[in-house]
């Protein structure tokens, strides 16, 4: 079979590219990695620029080898030195704290500096790569010192990274302070998931296919599961994971921008305000449950000692950092409905959690049974369920459950599937999952990136978990064995409606 080529896009607009946090993990993983294999693909720019910045004094030199040497450390393919001394070449290094106006004066006259000896036409790009509680006041001094004001038709964008607020009333203040100095078109909200091949397929598998489009609703479809199960444990981030929670980590952002892409109506055009009106419609569409219809429709769980793999596991409460008697969750499963023509009746199951049985992140589509009268002389409870599985991680594929006769004079039927792997059609180059995005926020589209009302429309479905949580504290905790599919309890969430989770196995 003769592979499709993935690399048919232009190299992105001239601009200066200044990272925030320049000395943390997520630039020395992710950021350095994605550039890296964005200037390998030919899609950087020639005339482009990097500076970086964070509190640390640190000379230009010094600041070129630490990229050098987190584009090799973490590199995920093989690496061109010719490559990384062209990116070093154009590397810079201002030094300074993000609440420090001392600092944008000093990042003012590096960036005029570098748009003096490379013709970037003043476009410029910031990514925060730092804590939340950094956001407001990068973008407050970004603001007041008209660093990241646009003239001169030139652009300035801002990339932030999640989590955007704690809760409702939280997201709604970041937003203010952002609207308050950027315009929405400058700001990215960045959802790494959201780079991913797959989740982006979503759209296409849907809207590029009469195929599927004339039987995604309530007529044809009898549930939606969206699984993000990893076997990682919290390790070394007790502290932070243990203010924070399942919940608040993923399903405001990872899984609601899911569910979004699964429920949202056809749009007008494929640009960013047409997408993202309609993601945005659909996470508002969402029910807002009472808070004691929150503590019914959801389970919560710490997982405690056993193994994963070959791993032993510690209680939860037992990891450095966390609060002995802590009722912070590391899974969460919740039972959601739409209130719309398109979904009405439709139950969305979202469960994600760490230390379990495997790694898997996936949307799977369950579509109504056929019925049973032709069948009614053979084993029709052994019919296969039809299940239409679009799997994120560890492998990108999609799948399709059905039945078919099996060979022989008699009537059997038995469940086969269907797979459709990307690497069996297309050349793709392995990739961190920021290169497309990064990419498209120099280009100025924001398709795959969150607006407020996105935002906000998914803490106020989140918020009456939150608060019924808190007000019950300890009770209705459950507990699961590390390496297992999660508690029962989240099985039974299911039972009730007579239906079950899939399998992590």
């Amino acid at each position: 079979m003769n592979k499709i080529s993935a690399n048919m896009a232009a190299p992105a607009d001239p601009c200066c590219f200044v990272i925030f946090g320049a000395s943390g993990d997520l630039t020395h993983r992710l950021l350095a990695p994605a550039l890296y294999n964005l200037a390998a693909a030919g899609l950087l720019p020639n005339a482009f620029a990097i500076i970086g910045t964070a509190r640390g004094e640190k000379s230009n030199d010094a600041f070129r080898n630490d990229l050098a040497q987190a584009f090799r450390q973490f590199a995920i393919r093989n690496v061109d030195e010719a490559i990384i001394a062209q990116l070093l070449s154009c590397a810079s290094y201002v030094n300074g704290a993000a609440d420090d106006p001392a600092t944008y004066e000093r990042l003012e006259r590096e960036l005029a500096r570098v748009e003096r000896a490379c013709p970037t036409g003043g476009n410029r790009l910031f990514y925060l790569a730092t804590p939340p509680t950094a956001f407001a006041p990068i973008s407050r001094y970004l603001g007041q010192s008209g660093i990241g004001r646009e003239e001169n038709g030139a652009w300035r964008r801002l990339i932030i990274e999640k989590p955007f607020g704690t809760n409702l009333a939280s997201a709604q203040a970041l937003n203010r302070e952002l609207l308050e100095l950027l315009d929405e078109h400058q700001i990215y909200r960045i959802d790494h998931y959201l780079g991913k091949e797959t989740v982006q397929n979503i759209m296409v598998l849907r809207f590029a296919n009469g195929l599927f489009e004339p039987i995604w609703n309530r007529d044809h479809i009898d549930h939606v599961q969206i699984t993000v199960a990893e076997t990682l444990t919290v390790g070394r981030r007790g502290r932070l994971y243990d203010a924070i929670g399942a919940l608040r980590d993923m399903v405001p952002n990872h899984l609601f921008q899911l569910l979004s892409l699964v429920a949202m109506e056809p749009p007008a055009r494929f640009d960013a305000h047409a997408v993202r009106s309609e993601k945005a419609e659909a996470l508002d569409a969402l029910h807002v449950p009472s808070e004691a219809a929150a503590l019914q429709e959801s389970v919560r769980a710490q997982y405690v000692a056993a193994r994963v793999g070959d791993n032993e596991v510690e209680d939860y409460r037992r990891t450095a950092d966390v609060r002995s008697d802590s009722t912070t969750e590391t899974y969460v499963a919740l039972k959601l409905m739409i209130d719309n023509w398109r979904w009405a009746g439709v139950p969305f199951y979202l469960r994600t959690g760490k230390a379990l049985k495997s790694r898997r992140t996936e949307v799977a589509i369950k579509f109504k049974q056929a019925p049973f009268a032709m069948f009614r002389d053979t084993p029709v409870d052994r019919l296969a369920q039809n299940f239409l599985v679009i799997s994120i991680q560890p492998d990108e594929c999609i799948g399709l459950q059905f039945n078919a006769k099996v060979p022989g004079p008699a009537i059997a039927i038995a469940g086969v599937g269907m797979t459709f792997k990307y690497g069996d059609y297309f050349e793709v180059a392995p990739s961190t999952g920021y290169e497309t995005l990064i990419y498209d926020c120099m280009i100025g589209d924001a398709i795959l990136f969150q607006r407020a009302d996105g935002i906000e429309a998914g803490w106020r479905v989140v918020q009456p978990f939150l608060d019924a949580w808190h007000e019950a504290g300890p009770h209705g905790l459950a507990l699961y064995k590390a390496g297992s599919d999660g508690p029962e309890e989240a099985d039974q969430l299911l039972a009730r409606d007579g239906r079950r989770w899939r399998s992590l196995a």
